[in-house]
């Protein structure tokens, strides 16, 4: 699809909405070629009587379709909100859809909806979501919630609070939907590179809570994520976390979440080292209850693994464990996906993390059409998660989008009282430093007084997190350079 900008830089926002709709299409803006494209959409700006108006047109040369939208910009309201109207109006006549996040296109729906509920409160706030930004009621009232819950969490934080990330990007398998950087532990360069990895990591721990001393900070969440971090061995484990205890203070600390991921790379030793290290929350994560579709995503565990490891942290003695479920994984349904979340509601975890799936140019799951088209299938998965999370007692404490996920809809992340992860609010919501240690990890720093944010990247894969790691510490001096001033 080849979208037009007339008098207007509403690129991005125009690009972004127009995937919504055709998901598995590349859509570009004003190319320099155009060979062999059929689908056009132009969006006009233009003045009458000195007010601006916005028009959206789309046609389809191959199908011969055509329909036309255009809007008068009213006072104080900004233009390419109008133009997104337009250009959704346009969009739902041709395909028949209406993305349930209107013409929201970010990736944090709550955020925005904070802002509006300070400036107007909440219900003009619910009304402004759905009759200004076609949100659906649900929706809105999602975001909402979300929204409190955030601010609850986000209030708890300081000025020289900081966050640690710790990345371990290698998995025993690579599931077919994944984006990130990780390798799988079978693969020959990754069992010769993981020990130089892991020797590398602590000592950027090491490095990175002197910062953190010399600098001030306040550490008051650990998150160890990946890839899969119960790929490390048990005693890398303990080497990992004993590190993080004479690394930096924990006096402050109220929260270490250590991922353990995917059931097949899960040990008792591993569970106990775990606990013993410090770890106060984990995630034991199936994506879903289905035998079949766990390895048709590459998944190299079965349901009973699930269930075994679960029972044997709940032995251990972990009382705060988190599981994870997808919506729309390939060959599930509504029905499918309910008995699988009846499942997991019946081992009775603290928390519930319901992403639905998106497609990545870097996963091996191709984006086609048909998939796309269970989109409808997929949000009934998201409503009926929903229903059943709220009346088991869980509440929506964090929530965030991404590109090209089927229906176009959201990630949330369920708890009970009390056992909400304030990590994934401070790290979502940008609202506290987040120190971050690994291959792929970026450190961001809050410039006080603005919304600006200063990152410090470090290599994106494990290699060259290696081979390049005396320049990499050479650049944590930007951290300090910037707490100096």
């Amino acid at each position: 699809m080849i979208i037009h900008l007339i008098s207007n830089n509403f690129a991005y926002e125009m690009q972004k909405l127009s995937m919504a709709f055709f998901p598995d299409r590349k859509v570009s803006v004003d190319p320099p070629e155009e060979a062999g494209e059929t689908q056009f959409v132009t969006v006009a700006s233009r003045e009458v009587d000195g007010r601006p108006v916005l028009s959206a047109e789309f046609r389809d040369e191959a199908e011969n379709l055509h329909a036309f939208a255009e809007e008068t910009v009213a006072e104080g309201d900004d233009p390419e909100l109008a133009a997104g109207r337009v250009l959704y109006r346009v969009l739902s006549e041709v395909t028949g859809l209406r993305p349930k996040w209107g013409i929201l296109t970010g990736v944090r729906p709550s955020k925005v909806m904070t802002k509006h509920i300070a400036d107007k409160g909440e219900e003009a706030a619910k009304r402004y979501f759905t009759e200004n930004l076609f949100v659906d009621p649900k929706k809105a009232e999602l975001a909402a919630v979300v929204s409190k819950a955030e601010q609850a969490i986000m209030s708890t934080t300081t000025e020289d609070s900081i966050s640690l990330y710790i990345g371990i990007p290698f998995c025993s398998s690579r599931c077919t939907y994944c984006s990130f950087v990780s390798e799988s532990i079978a693969s020959p360069r990754a069992k010769k590179l993981y020990p130089a990895y892991f020797e590398k990591l602590l000592e950027e721990v090491k490095v990175t809570g002197a910062i953190a001393k010399e600098t001030g900070r306040t550490l008051r969440t650990i998150y160890v994520g990946g890839g899969t971090p119960s790929t490390l061995t048990a005693d890398q484990t303990l080497a990992l976390l004993t590190t993080v205890r004479e690394s930096f203070s924990l006096k402050d600390c109220s929260e270490l979440t250590f991922e353990a991921g995917r059931a097949d790379s899960i040990t008792e030793e591993k569970l106990h080292v775990m606990l013993e290290g410090g770890a106060d929350r984990i995630s034991i994560n199936p994506q879903t209850m289905t035998d079949s579709i766990l390895e048709a995503v590459g998944r190299n565990h079965t349901v009973q693994d699930v269930y075994d490891v679960y029972e044997t942290a709940r032995k251990v003695g972990f009382s705060n464990i988190n599981m994870d479920l997808i919506a729309g994984l390939p060959g599930d349904d509504p029905q499918n996906f309910e008995r699988s979340l009846r499942e997991i509601l019946g081992l009775d975890p603290e928390s519930i993390t319901v992403h639905t799936l998106a497609y990545k140019r870097s996963s091996s799951l191709l984006p086609t059409k048909e998939l796309f088209a269970k989109g409808r299938e997929t949000s009934e998965m998201v409503d009926t998660a929903g229903e059943l999370l709220f009346e088991a007692g869980y509440a929506p404490y964090y929530m965030y989008r991404q590109t090209r996920s089927v229906g176009n809809l959201e990630n949330v992340g369920w708890s009970k009282p009390g056992c909400e992860s304030a990590y994934n609010v401070f790290m979502m919501e940008e609202c506290q430093d987040i120190f971050a240690c690994g291959a792929g990890a970026v450190t961001k720093m809050l410039v006080p007084g603005t919304t600006d944010i200063i990152r410090v990247f470090n290599y994106k894969y494990p290699y060259e997190y290696v081979d390049r790691f005396d320049t990499l510490l050479q650049n944590k001096q930007k951290v300090r350079d910037f707490y100096g001033k």
